[in-house]
């Protein structure tokens, strides 16, 4: 057993407890990478690597493909703009539209989490209510004059001129 030279564990168990440790073979490990040439070989100075020069190469080419994309840009952002002028506007007013609502909506949630403020308001709407309900519904005339306020209002808001009522 002492001639062998596997190393299998129990080849190693037996051995180490009669005694006999096993000889440790020496395996010379060779790099496979490409070792650098020495830049400075004096002692106490520092030499300063310079990149390639092919990477300032790039480097510019990149530079000078943002430079004539932002360059050209504006112009290119113009043309879009007025290409497509009317469904960017209507897409800004819904937008702004839905920015509005959740404002308002977030406003009137402040609102209510105020103690007696959600109160007072159900009141005053209780009160405007029978105010509106008194003023123009109970009677013929005030329903016919609502409706002519409403007429002139529909037609301030369309542009056009007086309808029948």
């Amino acid at each position: 057993m002492t001639g062998c030279h596997c190393l299998d564990a129990t080849h190693l168990t037996v051995e180490f407890m009669e005694g006999k440790m096993p000889e440790s073979e020496s395996v010379e490990t060779k790099s496979t990478e490409a070792k650098m040439p020495e830049i400075n070989t004096q002692s106490g100075t520092i030499t300063k690597l310079q990149p390639p020069m092919e990477s300032q190469e790039q480097w510019q080419q990149y530079a000078g493909l943002v430079s004539n994309f932002l360059g050209t840009l504006p112009d290119y952002l113009g043309n879009f703009f007025n290409q497509y002028k009317q469904p960017l506007v209507s897409i800004g007013l819904i937008v702004a539209a839905l920015l509005a609502v959740k404002i308002v909506l977030a406003v009137l949630g402040a609102l209510n989490d105020i103690p007696l403020v959600a109160p007072t308001f159900e009141l005053i709407g209780i009160g405007y209510s029978i105010w509106f309900v008194y003023r123009y519904l109970l009677k013929a005339s005030t329903r016919q004059e609502l409706t002519n306020e409403i007429s002139a209002l529909k037609s301030q808001v369309t542009g056009e001129g007086a309808s029948d009522s």
